[in-house]
């Protein structure tokens, strides 16, 4: 959804051209895959990281145009509401030190950021949903003013034809509302993780990133509190499926697969397994066309595939397959799950972990498939999303005969090993592997996680003070924390 789009109406020949076009790419594009030369470049890691803008009352600050024009970075680029920014770090080698790398670049560009911000009276922050977020908030008055948004916005609704319905229920709390606005999703900001996946193994690394996702949404969770309650640990991923739920059951009772997945089903051999399900699974929305001329192909030219490209950008699953022309061209695997902050080290630690987890566990993966339904992995998501590092999860077993609950503390505890396995792998240097995983250790140890940092601070912060005060208290003290830089691990708990 990065690419710009006029705010205009469609019609009928638009979508008929759009739709040929994005089924005419995917055959393409399984023709470049099988190039000899494709993907034949050093692994690289990137990143994007989704930014509230704050002011100085901790409210929202919906200035992220007037700010892009203060800054004139285009690392910097505008997000779905207007109190949302997004920063893409530069893609580095996954040998050596990329983590300590992008960790450098992020604070770099988040102090530029912040001298910038606080010219205007803002503040940015990392956090994966805003504790003093308001209802009122959640409206179209807040969607950036640029076409792709608006169009964005209008299509789904009118795709929908009645107001999304948000309903999440925590352990004690929870929220119950009707709204026409698709600007819900942007209460949700993450950290998404790019790893650069050889042709060939991207099957195993894929199916792998999926099995792993609970562990890592679990130790990473930060999203635990939404218009001022205590719900999910990870409530990102349940608002997100709530608010561009586009689908109404027909008369049947059938509905169409929801357009933010945890997925279909298990790889079972190339990356274009996934490009061909969503061309044939999902309808455009916006139908916008490229000028450009697929005869590159016979000059042995990489295309860019912009429809197929756009339309893949309309759909929303937790791990995404993304193809890019740059030199021969590439694969990638997007880690969508991960939520933005607490801290810099701590989302590279999360990166580290997710892409370590992946890539030690690729060349195993047929037998924990042979052992394990791709709807254990989907139900293992929304429990570890639920209940953070206290959740249960099914996991295969010695000597298994039927599916087995365990702690996903258990699990977490073995796949650190694997995670250095895989990032050794990747030609990641000792010191860095050490430096990383430890973070997550030491956060799995303790049991503190950003989502449980902030849940029961605001817990402890009520028994003085009214709620909105409580959210407010809690995010200035969040917001020192993190400029601080340390990992939540080692945030100060007035609460125990």
């Amino acid at each position: 959804m990065g690419r710009e789009a006029g705010y205009r109406e469609y019609t009928a020949q638009d979508y008929e051209q759009f739709n040929h076009r994005i089924h005419d790419q995917v055959d393409i594009l399984k023709k470049v895959i099988d190039r000899p030369e494709f993907g034949l470049s050093d692994i690289c890691i990137g990143a994007e990281l989704e930014l509230y803008l704050m002011n100085e009352q901790s409210d929202v600050s919906p200035v992220n145009l007037q700010l892009l024009q203060r800054l004139q970075d285009d690392q910097f680029q505008p997000e779905l509401n207007q109190f949302n920014l997004e920063l893409n770090l530069t893609p580095v080698k996954a040998a050596g030190n990329p983590f300590s790398q992008m960790t450098k670049e992020m604070l770099i560009k988040f102090n530029y950021l912040w001298e910038v911000a606080e010219q205007i009276n803002t503040r940015p922050l990392a956090v994966g949903i805003l504790p003093t977020l308001k209802e009122k908030h959640l409206s179209n008055e807040y969607v950036t003013d640029l076409g792709r948004y608006r169009v964005l916005c209008r299509e789904l609704l009118k795709q929908r034809g009645e107001p999304f319905h948000i309903k999440i229920e925590g352990q004690q709390e929870s929220v119950d509302f009707f709204t026409p606005e698709v600007s819900v999703e942007g209460a949700n900001t993450s950290f998404q993780v790019h790893l650069m996946t050889d042709k060939d193994k991207f099957a195993n690394t894929f199916n792998a990133a999926q099995m792993t996702m609970p562990m890592a949404i679990a130790v990473a969770a930060n999203s635990g509190v939404l218009l001022g309650k205590c719900l999910w640990h990870e409530t990102r991923v349940v608002l997100f499926k709530q608010s561009i739920d586009n689908r109404m059951p027909d008369i049947s009772g059938w509905r169409q697969p929801s357009r933010v997945t945890f997925g279909h089903g298990w790889v079972r051999k190339s990356a274009w397994e996934l490009f061909s399900e969503t061309v044939n699974l999902y309808e455009p929305i916006i139908p916008e066309l490229s000028n450009e001329k697929l005869e590159v192909i016979q000059k042995g030219k990489v295309p860019k595939l912009a429809e197929l490209n756009l339309h893949m950008g309309t759909t929303w699953p937790w791990n995404r397959a993304i193809y890019s022309n740059s030199g021969n061209g590439h694969l990638r695997i997007e880690f969508r799950a991960l939520p933005a902050g607490p801290t810099a080290l701590d989302m590279l630690a999360n990166a580290a972990f997710s892409i370590g987890m992946a890539v030690g566990l690729e060349e195993r993966i047929d037998e924990y498939m042979s052992r394990f339904p791709f709807r254990f992995a989907e139900y293992n998501f929304y429990r570890a999303a639920k209940r953070g590092l206290e959740a249960t999860i099914l996991w295969p077993q010695k000597y298994q005969n039927k599916p087995v609950e365990i702690p996903i503390k258990n699990v977490i505890d073995d796949m650190l090993q694997v995670a250095n396995d895989g990032l050794n792998k990747l030609g990641v240097e000792l010191a860095e592997r050490d430096k990383y995983l430890n973070i997550i250790q030491r956060r799995f140890a303790i049991g503190i996680t950003g989502a449980t940092w902030t849940q029961n601070t605001l817990r402890h912060l009520r028994k003085s003070m009214n709620n909105d005060k409580a959210c407010a208290k809690l995010l200035d003290m969040y917001f020192e924390n993190q400029m601080e830089g340390h990992p939540v691990s080692e945030w100060e708990c007035d609460w125990e």
